[in-house]
């Protein structure tokens, strides 16, 4: 067994919560970020559902890639599995990232990415409802408007542009934009 890749996308990018000796930018292929799973546990409640991001089909999707040195891969794996398979909305693969940091290298990675055919999946929800579901969701973790904007201010900070979510971002940030 040697050293393994956890690809982050979301709140994983600012919040890995776990140890790693290498952090890189890194692009995925084939999938893309999208606020498209209705959170009923980390920023939202069944009744009350937030929107979380999820990898999707289609596109590419630029993000952080983390080391996690062989020693300490089952523990890596056994605290992702906690905290992104709660509701088993995410299927775990094992994808090829591109590492961004000049070497040009391209290396397997653990991936979360959404199961299409999970109850919670929301798919392309227009920006109008994206923006009702943030702004309701409260969870475990806080209120979802909160993963959504620390989400964007770290995509800012390590030069990561998503029109898409940037439209939702302006919106969330000055209510009369909408």
């Amino acid at each position: 067994m040697s050293d393994f890749w956890v690809f982050g996308y979301g709140s994983l990018m600012w919040r890995p919560g776990f140890a790693h000796a290498e952090r890189v930018p890194a692009r995925l292929r084939g999938l893309h970020r999208s606020l498209c799973v209705y959170s009923h546990v980390h920023r939202g409640t069944p009744q009350t559902p937030g929107l979380v991001l999820g990898l999707d089909r289609g596109g590419s999707c630029r993000g952080v890639a983390f080391r996690v040195e062989t020693h300490a891969r089952d523990e890596v794996i056994e605290y992702l599995r906690a905290r992104e398979q709660v509701t088993m909305v995410y299927r775990e693969v094992t994808r090829p990232i591109d590492i961004l940091d000049g070497t040009h290298r391209t290396e397997p990675a653990l991936c979360y990415v959404v199961d299409r055919d999970h109850a919670q999946y929301a798919g392309a929800l227009p920006v109008a409802e994206q923006i009702e579901f943030v702004r309701q969701g409260r969870g475990q973790s806080g209120p979802n408007i909160d993963y959504v904007l620390a989400t964007l201010d770290h995509m800012d900070e390590i030069g990561v542009t998503d029109r898409r979510l940037a439209v939702l971002g302006r919106a969330l940030r000055e209510p009369d934009a909408e």
